[in-house]
C-alpha cells in the first residue's frame, strides 16, 4: 500500500470496512451502503473504488465480481472475504470480522514503527556523523589549519547530495519493482529466511493465514478452496508457496494436519490447534484462536527486533568511533613527528 503500491492503504481500510459494516447491519443494502460509505469517505481514491462498485452491482455484477473489478485498489483479503461472505449469506459477519482484522493490522504497524524509531534514529545518526568523523580523521592535515575545515565541510556536502541521490535512486527503482510485482520475491526472501525480521514475518503471516481460513470455513466454502483463498492472502510469495502445498493433500482426502505435515513455515502451536479443531469439530474457532495466538507473537517479536536492531546499531556505533579515536591520534602523532624531523 501507499508508494510501493497502487492500494488503498491501510489506514483508509479500516474507516471504509467499518463503515461500511455499519451500515449494513443496520439493514442498509449493500449498493446504498457502498454509496453512503463512499459520500462520508476523504480518500479520493476509496470514493472512485466505492462509487464504481456500487454502479457496477446496480448493472447486474454481483458484489464478488464488482470487488474483483477493483482488484488494483484493494487488497486480496478484502475481495477475497467478501466473496465468501456473499456466497455463505454472512456478509454481515465478513464486514465486521474484516473491519477487526484491518484495525489489527493498523495498530500492529504502529507499534513496529513505535518499536523501529529510536533504532532509525540511531542509525541515521551514526550515519552520519560516523561519515563526517571518518572523512574527517582520514584527511586531517595540520599544516593547513583552517583552511582544511573550509574545505571539508564542502566535499563531506558534496558527499552527502551523491549519498541522498544515490539512495533516491535505489529507492525509485524499488517503487518500480514493487508495482511491476518483483519486488514482493527479494523483500521476502529477506523478510522470512533472516532473524530477527523473520521472526515477525513469519508469525504474522501466520495470524492472516488463519484468520482467514476461519472466517472462509465459517462462510460454508469448501475446505480446499479456504486453504488457497487464505494462502494467497498473505502476501509473502515464499510462505504462500509453502502453505499451498497443503491444498492437494487434503483434495486427495488427508486430514489437515497431515496435510500441513509437510510445510515449514507452520508452528507447533498451529499444528496442535489444527489436529484439535479437527478432531473437537470447532475448527473454525481452533483456527481463530490460532491467528489471535499468532498475531501476539508478531507483536512481541516486533519488540524482540527492535532491541536486536539496538544491540547491532550500538555495537556498530562503538566500532565507528573506536576506529575514529584510533585513527585520530594515530595522524596526530603521525603529524607531530613529522613536523619534529623525527
Amino acid at each position: 500500500m501507499g508508494l510501493m503500491s497502487s492500494q488503498l492503504p491501510l489506514k483508509t481500510m479500516v474507516p471504509l470496512c467499518r463503515q461500511l459494516s455499519t451500515a449494513f447491519s443496520a439493514g442498509i443494502p449493500i449498493t446504498q451502503s457502498l454509496s453512503l460509505v463512499s459520500e462520508q469517505t476523504r480518500d479520493r481514491r476509496a470514493r472512485t473504488v466505492l462509487t464504481d462498485m456500487a454502479d457496477a452491482i446496480r448493472d447486474g455484477s454481483t458484489l464478488s465480481e464488482a470487488t474483483r473489478g477493483q482488484r488494483k485498489y484493494v487488497p486480496d483479503f478484502f475481495i477475497e472475504l467478501l466473496a465468501a461472505g456473499e456466497v455463505g449469506g454472512r456478509l454481515d459477519v465478513m464486514l465486521k470480522d474484516m473491519a477487526d482484522y484491518f484495525e489489527d493490522r493498523l495498530e500492529m504497524r504502529r507499534k513496529v514503527l513505535r518499536s523501529l524509531s529510536y533504532p532509525m534514529f540511531q542509525l541515521a545518526a551514526a550515519w552520519f556523523l560516523g561519515t563526517f568523523a571518518l572523512g574527517l580523521v582520514r584527511g586531517l592535515d595540520f599544516s593547513k589549519g583552517s583552511d582544511f575545515l573550509s574545505g571539508y565541510f564542502a566535499r563531506y556536502a558534496a558527499f552527502q547530495m551523491a549519498s541522498l541521490g544515490t539512495f533516491a535512486v535505489g529507492f525509485g527503482v524499488c517503487i518500480v519493482l514493487s508495482r511491476l510485482g518483483l519486488f514482493q520475491w527479494v523483500s521476502g526472501w529477506f523478510t522470512t529466511f533472516i532473524w530477527p525480521v523473520s521472526l515477525v514475518t513469519r508469525r504474522f503471516a501466520l495470524a492472516r493465514f488463519f484468520r482467514s481460513m476461519s472466517l472462509l470455513i465459517g462462510s460454508g466454502l469448501h475446505i480446499v478452496d479456504c486453504i488457497v483463498r487464505s494462502a494467497n492472502v498473505v502476501g509473502n510469495p515464499y510462505i504462500v508457496r509453502d502453505l499451498l502445498k497443503a491444498a492437494p493433500f487434503v483434495k486427495e482426502g488427508a486430514s489437515l494436519s497431515d496435510a500441513f505435515a509437510g510445510t515449514q513455515c507452520l508452528t507447533r502451536m498451529a499444528r496442535e490447534m489444527l489436529f484439535v479443531g479437527e478432531q473437537s469439530g470447532n475448527l473454525e474457532g481452533a483456527l481463530h484462536k490460532v491467528a489471535d495466538y499468532h498475531l501476539s507473537e508478531a507483536t512481541h517479536a516486533v519488540g524482540v527486533t527492535a532491541s536486536v536492531l539496538n544491540v547491532l546499531i550500538v555495537c556498530v556505533v562503538g566500532l565507528v568511533i573506536g576506529y575514529v579515536v584510533v585513527s585520530f591520534w594515530t595522524q596526530f602523532y603521525g603529524g607531530m613527528m613529522d613536523g619534529l624531523g623525527i
